[in-house]
């Protein structure tokens, strides 16, 4: 059985749930694959719609990105509301805004109702490194204050946002009073357990092999099988060949985090005041936040697009840092963690059907500690056969990333090269 990674999420979780692995024959009206963000909220769903669920977990709970991820939470998607109306129309943005709302607004009802202690926090902030991206930020603020009747979003200029981040690196900013942060594993394993409560059944070191499907589809692994009226798909970056129709518009990446040692309180307050998280208008983004429990800086920067695990990760990610906050050059690192998540061309989340009976979830793109909510209620009204909201978010169109399997990785190390270059010029 695999242990959750060495990271500060897993070393303040709360004690591991033993969960065993699939063995035999057994049958569900659902099963998912994956019990990360995505399928612990969409069984979650389905169990209080009262469909048995049996979730199939390579892993452990919350092992892959939904485990080690920045915790942040904001409004919206990766792409700007103004450019989704140019594109889907003005009803069609209108519901994927409320859609994202709702997302977050789920959250906060888990958190409640089943008692997560997931260390909440409201504030997040977007930091722009260059003044052209100032005005493209203000103007998506207005258009979201003028098109939906949004307030959360507040203007911050360069001598305000040296109030709220201790660092020379920001121009000015804008902050989201509707985002927050928490810490994602301790979320994801209070819904796992809130999801069994429910009737909802979780195999963990039950990798699946292959799935045949049909009106009562076979999804097997090593030492057993599930048949499910209904399958889903959220395996997100760790999705592999295992559906080769929808592996091609998703990519895997790897980020990179680090969390120092305690700051104590008064110098991680002086880093960032107001306790908000933080990410950057960069194409490769940095993204951070001060630990609510113990005052560490938790530091995501810098991508990679290999599986190889890098030499030193610490020194890696600590090198993003220090740019930022030069200011922690005599601090310690005590953790550093690397995680794959799944990115899409038009960096919007990639849901869909597949025939007869398949559901998926996944791509979201840095925006899955939200949207991963809101995509597993819809999949719930999917199988319950109310598809209009599900249609709206499977109606984004998604491209192939180009080069096919062979080639596609290093054309987008290219791409990605070209916009880490456009972002220092």
């Amino acid at each position: 059985m695999s242990v959750l990674p060495d990271t500060w999420y897993a070393a303040t979780a709360p004690p591991a749930v033993p969960r065993p692995a699939l063995a035999g024959r057994e049958t569900a009206d659902v099963c998912i694959v994956g019990a990360g963000l995505t399928g612990v909220s969409a069984a979650l769903h389905l169990a209080e719609r009262g469909y048995s669920v049996i979730v199939l977990e390579a892993a452990r709970t919350g092992w892959g990105a939904s485990g080690r991820n920045g915790g942040q939470v904001g409004s919206g998607m990766r792409e700007s509301m103004s450019g989704l109306e140019r594109s889907v129309g003005p009803e069609r943005a209108g519901v994927l805004w409320a859609l994202c709302e709702e997302a977050k607004a789920i959250i906060a009802d888990r958190i409640a109702r089943h008692g997560i202690e997931c260390d909440w926090r409201p504030g997040n902030l977007l930091a722009s490194t260059r003044k052209r991206y100032m005005s493209e930020i203000e103007s998506e603020a207005e258009f979201c204050h003028r098109r939906f009747g949004y307030c959360g979003y507040r203007m911050l200029s360069r001598a305000q946002m040296r109030e709220e981040v201790a660092s020379e690196c920001y121009v000015g900013g804008r902050m989201d009073a509707g985002g927050g942060h928490l810490h994602p594993l301790r979320f994801v394993l209070g819904m796992a357990g809130a999801a069994e409560r429910a009737g909802a059944r979780i195999f963990e070191g039950s990798r699946v092999e292959r799935i045949r499907w049909g009106s009562l589809s076979r999804v097997s692994t090593a030492q057993g099988v599930v048949e499910a009226k209904y399958v889903v798909l959220a395996g997100n970056a760790y999705l592999d060949r295992l559906e080769p129709r929808i592996a091609s518009r998703i990519m895997p990446i790897v980020n990179h985090v680090l969390a120092t040692e305690p700051l104590g309180e008064a110098r991680a307050r002086a880093l960032i005041p107001g306790g908000a998280c933080v990410h950057s208008t960069q194409f490769v983004v940095d993204y951070y936040r001060c630990t609510v429990a113990d005052h560490r800086l938790l530091f995501g920067g810098g991508e990679t697009y290999s599986d190889r695990p890098l030499d030193d990760p610490k020194a890696f990610v600590r090198r993003y840092m220090l740019r930022v906050f030069p200011q922690l050059a005599d601090v310690r690192i005590d953790h550093a963690w690397s995680g794959r998540l799944a990115i899409t061309m038009s960096r919007l989340p990639h849901v869909g059907r597949l025939a007869p009976n398949g559901f998926f979830a996944h791509g979201f793109s840095g925006h899955g500690v939200a949207l991963t909510q809101i995509a597993g209620k819809l999949v719930a009204e999917a199988v319950a056969g109310t598809a209009e909201r599900f249609d709206v978010l499977a109606g984004l169109r998604h491209r192939a990333f180009p080069g096919g399997p062979r080639f596609r990785h290093p054309l987008l190390v290219l791409g990605m090269l070209y916009y880490m270059l456009r972002d220092r010029l």
